[in-house]
């Protein structure tokens, strides 16, 4: 889950084979007395906070643990797909690998990752739903410890809801209400929702899962496109807000989620729909006396939501496997994981973590409503489809952005992600 962009779930082949992973032999015993081991931690935390916090915990690692170091190595989001390709075919990859759920399958359907069910503590694999390892293992083998998550959630200007007379409170906000309080909104020129949908595909299948939305069922190139009632549900209600009840901002719908925060900020809509990290960029960019908040977490049939973690492995053929699990069970403590996730505006996987981040922040600045949504994140069907980002750029996005624009009606949409899944497919 790389914190810059939105469409995340893509980023690549989303299949794990179980037959695929190792642990590249005993994964390496304790280090002789006098020995001393020195592991590569390539981080990809670039803001200043999340960096320092990171560097943090390898400082406090290398303190208690004299005989195994850590060096901690920057990486880049922008560029850790094709440097670990040729880091994995020369044997250079670092021992351990900062990236996301979306990336490592392919790696780990290739078997450049090692099985970490051997060597990750029970503390930490009690710490994180179920849910959330199903998206970086298979048939009982990790491959990678999840860490942070984003959700997709409703920001507020704090001001126009309180002169509606909306009330922001309550354990979750219905598809319903959302609706309602988008028309109630738009008066005086000025509109209810705005909502970045430039990119709309990642937006649409997280949030179906609210209605169950499958897209697919089965898995790997067997899976076949399943488009009905609940898969059509989000662009159907985003639809009828956007040209029914004319309560969404028709430009939003064109722009990318940061492009919409000015209209936001300007007060030409009074919210947004974004990823939950999206709370950084208006604490660092609203001009004075803006006030807003984040409303409880979108509920259909459910609060699900997909979950795409970043994630912390390590190579198959690494010499030092087992100080490497014990290195990443040392970063998915709680005040660790508390620390890059506040660092991040992001999500911690286990619940230890996230009551952590409450606790310092007190819940303001939406973090008590954005901890919550993460709870229900899980694993999505469409995750283990292997011609999946195939099927996003070619057949969905485009799909959608008609529909979206009102050039195509709900049938022919649903006609259009089901027949181009077969092309998508060949």
């Amino acid at each position: 889950m790389r914190k810059p962009l939105i469409a995340l779930i893509a980023a690549s082949s989303l299949v794990l084979l179980a037959a695929c992973g190792g642990s590249g032999g005993d994964g390496g015993g304790d280090p002789a007395p006098g020995e001393k081991i020195t592991l590569k931690f390539q981080s990809l935390a670039f803001q200043k906070t999340t960096v320092a916090a990171s560097k943090k915990i390898v400082a406090d690692w290398n303190a208690a643990h004299p005989d195994v170091q850590v060096e901690y190595v920057q990486g880049s989001w922008d560029s850790v797909h094709d440097q670990l390709v040729t880091q994995f075919q020369g044997g250079t990859a670092p021992d351990i690998i900062h990236d996301e759920s979306a990336d490592i399958t392919g790696f780990a359907q290739q078997g450049y990752l090692a099985d970490l069910s051997p060597y990750l503590s029970q503390a930490t694999k009690d710490s994180v739903p179920q849910g959330v390892w199903d998206s970086v293992s298979s048939d009982g083998k990790i491959f990678g410890a999840p860490t942070l998550l984003q959700s997709y959630v409703v920001f507020g200007n704090s001001a126009l809801l309180k002169q509606a007379g909306i009330a922001t409170t309550g354990e979750s906000l219905s598809w319903d209400d959302l609706r309602a309080n988008a028309k109630k909104l738009t008066t005086g020129g000025k509109y209810g929702l705005g909502w970045g949908l430039k990119s709309p595909t990642a937006t649409v299948l997280n949030l179906g899962m609210n209605f169950d939305a499958a897209f697919f069922e089965g898995s790997g190139r067997d899976a076949k496109a399943k488009i009905g009632e609940p898969e059509l549900e989000v662009p159907k209600r985003i639809h009828e807000m956007a040209h029914t009840d004319k309560s969404i901002e028709p430009t939003s719908l064109t722009q990318s989620g940061s492009d919409a925060l000015p209209g936001f900020f300007a007060g030409k809509y009074a919210m947004v729909v974004a990823g939950n990290y999206t709370a950084q960029q208006i604490v660092e960019q609203a001009p004075k006396g803006f006030t807003w908040e984040v409303l409880p977490p979108l509920k259909g049939t459910s609060e699900k939501q997909a979950a795409n973690p970043q994630t912390l492995s390590v190579p198959a053929e690494g010499k030092h496997v087992k100080q490497a699990a014990e290195f990443i069970d040392f970063f998915m403590q709680a005040e660790n994981l508390a620390a890059v996730g506040q660092g991040d505006w992001l999500i911690p996987t286990t619940k230890a973590a996230r009551d952590a981040i409450e606790q310092a922040t007190g819940g303001k600045q939406g973090w008590k409503q954005m901890l919550a949504s993460g709870e229900e994140l899980t694993k999505a069907p469409f995750q283990s489809v292997d011609n999946y980002p195939k099927w996003k750029d070619q057949v969905a996005t485009p799909a959608l952005q008609e529909f979206l624009a009102n050039k195509i009606d709900l049938a022919e949409l649903g006609k259009k992600l089901n027949d181009g899944w077969e092309q998508a497919n060949s």
